[in-house]
């Protein structure tokens, strides 16, 4: 087999400063190495930028629609890749998985309804609740206790935890930001919570496509459990897996359709279209991005590598594998860094990373892995400097 890496280049460093405004790059000093935001430093597919080409040679950028061919793309991803069966009628094309978040708590839920999920987790999901007049509820997961356990679901304090008003769970699946693919037992205790309280399930399946361990193939949670259609909104998008986030272009698939009608009923006057050029980039994507995809695997695994030899060396730190996504949750409470790790490490070490504060775990830090090889060997060694440092 060819080393997808031969053919797409993962290693060249992409200006991103200049001339275009980049929230990663630019949010910090020029001197600063950001690994923070879910949002890669790689050139998105060629296939994706020629399609983008071709739409922008058109000179027409007014109000689109979701073109059938999308549709249909999509169900063959599905199908070829997760081996669930989609119908096109079941897509609701929206402008991002965050902004779906709050729709679906907006027409699946009323004002005072409790809004579930587990923590640490993406900020937006402990966004959601409050914004709208919900109440929040929070779960912890249970955390590693040696080098050998892993971030597991605490079925206990999720069970405990669920209130007679409790309406929604949102489920993020692979799970983000500790990178844990959920275990069959798991999602078997989250459907059978969500059938007996009767919840809402909405389940982000955004990092779906980049399971690190070779092999790993992704369940829709849908998909594993049919007979709970009727309570599952699947949220995807190609943002993560395709670097396509400023695109802005995702879809929640709903195949019960009272549960459809509930939503597009709901959002109906608040749900903007897709962004044009990100349907254009959603559809190359899908239908031509499997190879560029498997290149970055086989990247993203070797920066995974990378990185977990780097943190043995750090005095007092921890990581625990991530099977999914290129995100990396470190334990850094032990360091001798101070509550908020991430503070000296951008001061001093001039790398940024994710607060695991604004996930709900404060003395943690995300790192994002999806970065060229000699960049992310920099960052490292920059991060290494401050925990020998720190721990004298």
């Amino acid at each position: 087999m060819t080393d997808g890496r031969s053919v797409f280049d993962f290693a060249m460093p992409i200006e991103r400063r200049q001339p275009w405004p980049s929230q990663k790059w630019q949010r910090y000093d020029s001197d600063v190495l950001p690994l923070w935001v879910a949002d890669m430093d790689f050139a998105s597919p060629p296939a994706v930028i020629e399609a983008l080409h071709r739409r922008v040679e058109h000179g027409v950028f007014g109000y689109g629609r979701i073109p059938d061919s999308l549709r249909d793309s999509l169900c063959g991803w599905s199908d070829t890749h997760y081996g669930w069966g989609i119908e096109p009628r079941s897509q609701v094309w929206l402008p991002g998985v965050v902004p779906a978040l709050h729709l679906a708590c907006q027409a699946l839920t009323e004002p005072g309804d409790g809004i579930m999920t587990v923590t640490p987790i993406y900020p937006p999901f402990l966004k959601v609740a409050c914004q709208h007049g919900r109440q929040s509820q929070t779960v912890p997961l249970s955390a590693p206790s040696t080098s050998g356990d892993e971030w597991s679901l605490d079925a206990e304090a999720i069970e405990a935890t669920i209130r007679p008003e409790t309406r929604m769970l949102l489920w993020c699946h692979p799970h983000n930001p500790t990178g844990h693919i959920w275990r069959d037992w798991e999602l078997s205790v989250v459907a059978e919570l969500a059938e007996r309280h009767d919840l809402i399930i909405v389940s982000d399946e955004l990092h779906c496509d980049l399971l690190l361990d070779e092999g790993a193939c992704h369940q829709p949670l849908a998909y594993r459990f049919p007979e709970l259609a009727e309570r599952i909104v699947t949220l995807w998008a190609p943002s993560k897996t395709f670097n396509l986030a400023g695109l802005t272009c995702a879809c929640a698939v709903i195949p019960d359709r009272a549960l459809r009608q509930r939503f597009m009923a709901g959002t109906r006057g608040l749900r903007p279209e897709p962004n044009i050029m990100g349907l254009v980039a959603a559809e190359a994507a899908y239908l031509h991005g499997e190879p560029w995809r498997q290149a970055l695997l086989e990247t993203l695994r070797s920066n995974r590598s990378q990185l977990s030899s780097a943190v043995t060396n750090w005095s007092g730190a921890e990581l625990h594998w991530p099977e999914a996504t290129y995100l990396a949750w470190l334990d850094l409470r032990n360091t001798g860094l101070g509550e908020s790790p991430t503070i000296p490490l951008l001061n001093s070490g001039r790398v940024a990373l994710s607060d695991g504060a604004d996930f709900g775990w404060p003395g943690f830090a995300r790192l994002n892995f999806g970065t060229t090889p000699d960049r992310l060997a920099e960052a490292l060694w920059r991060l290494g400097q401050m925990m020998s440092a720190s721990s004298q």
